[in-house]
């Protein structure tokens, strides 16, 4: 089952993906996911994030071959980071390119969306909490989380407003254990690999952040990125595929050239 959000005329939706025909949900999809009788087409529709999280918790160094590449020691447990929720952006929507940047990258992730509350659920249970999978780019700036890191913290680089591309629907049933994930660059293949490769695997991760933190519907777990992360600039399009998924594509526009928030309603 492919699970999608969107808006319409209307408002906004969640509805389940049939072909390029929505059934819409009657609520969120985290109860009985019976669709109404309403139908909406792909093409009349825009597609938002398909979730909206309360968290967002991000794994580093968490592909053997991505270990390699950085020249990083293995991590003995899963290094952990979070993004903010306004990071999140979805489908089609551009990724900002702040003016502080000096190196903006790309990462593939296979996301992890939680579909039932739990605290300290056993790695053999895991599986049973979540909902399902969607693509994810973890969009990082590079000189500033070199300071950052130095400083021992991880937020800045990683939580801009718009850094946190989801979607382009959650895809229930999948086995996480060996996906093909990557990237594309304009059209040009830069990641290729698969959630074989994970160190720790989607269940370990599941298990391990709920021994402190009870996770809840919606949060999302980002599990890592794959060797063959690079720069991206404004102009360039970014593809994020997961196999069972689809593709997540979102342009790079510097954040000077998008529209700016009003004041905040007092």
């Amino acid at each position: 089952m492919k699970i999608a959000r969107y808006e319409t005329d209307e408002g906004t939706f969640w509805g389940v993906l049939e072909g390029d025909v929505l059934h819409r949900l009657p609520g969120d999809p985290f109860g009985a996911l019976v669709p109404t009788d309403t139908r909406d087409r792909l093409q009349a529709v825009r597609l938002l994030a398909p979730v909206r999280p309360g968290c967002v918790f991000g794994v580093g160094l968490n592909y053997v071959a991505h270990i390699a590449e950085a020249g990083a020691a293995t991590p003995e447990i899963p290094l952990l980071f979070m993004k903010p929720p306004g990071a999140v952006i979805g489908p089609g929507a551009p990724i900002p390119y702040p003016p502080e940047a000096g190196e903006l990258h790309f990462e593939a992730e296979l996301a992890v969306v939680i579909g039932r509350a739990g605290r300290r659920i056993p790695p053999e249970r895991a599986l049973e909490h979540v909902l399902g999978y969607t693509c994810a780019n973890d969009i990082s700036e590079r000189v500033i989380q070199k300071r950052e890191m130095a400083q021992g913290a991880l937020l800045i680089c990683k939580g801009h407003d718009g850094f946190c591309p989801l979607g382009p629907v959650i895809a229930t049933d999948l086995d996480p254990a060996a996906l093909r994930i990557g990237a594309r660059v304009n059209g040009v293949l830069r990641q290729d690999s698969n959630s074989a490769d994970l160190l720790f695997s989607v269940a370990e991760l599941v298990s391990y952040l709920s021994r402190a933190i009870t996770l809840q519907p919606g949060d999302v777990i980002l599990t890592g990125t794959p060797s063959g992360v690079g720069p991206v600039v404004p102009g360039d399009e970014v593809e994020i595929f997961v196999e069972g998924v689809g593709s997540l594509v979102n342009p790079v526009v510097a954040e000077a050239d998008l529209p700016q928030p009003g004041p905040a309603p007092r």
